[in-house]
């Protein structure tokens, strides 16, 4: 393996390792805003003003990015959102 080819393989590893992912909430009709909001401020730390406010966004734009960080960390969050019976993803 070349010096060239070690830097980008090192690259590569780096960019892995730092990069963010976001837990996207996803709209529903069956929640109502109230619960959405306990469940934001229970699961992801939210403050009940920035709960309620991606409750809004979600609601008005179909998905709202409510937390972002490594893929682990997001990934056990969306199956906490998943288990309160809202939807939930990470990308």
């Amino acid at each position: 393996m070349s010096a060239k080819e070690k830097e980008i393989e090192k690259v590569d590893v780096l960019e892995k390792s730092i990069r963010e992912y976001e837990l996207i909430l996803l709209n529903d009709d069956i929640n109502t805003f109230d619960y959405v909001i306990d469940v934001l401020i229970r699961v992801c730390g939210h403050d009940p003003i920035q709960a309620e406010q991606c409750a809004w966004i979600t609601h008005f734009n179909g998905k709202c990015s409510v937390r972002s960080g490594d893929l682990e960390e997001m990934s056990e969050l969306c199956m906490s959102l998943l288990e309160a019976d809202l939807r939930a993803e990470v990308n």
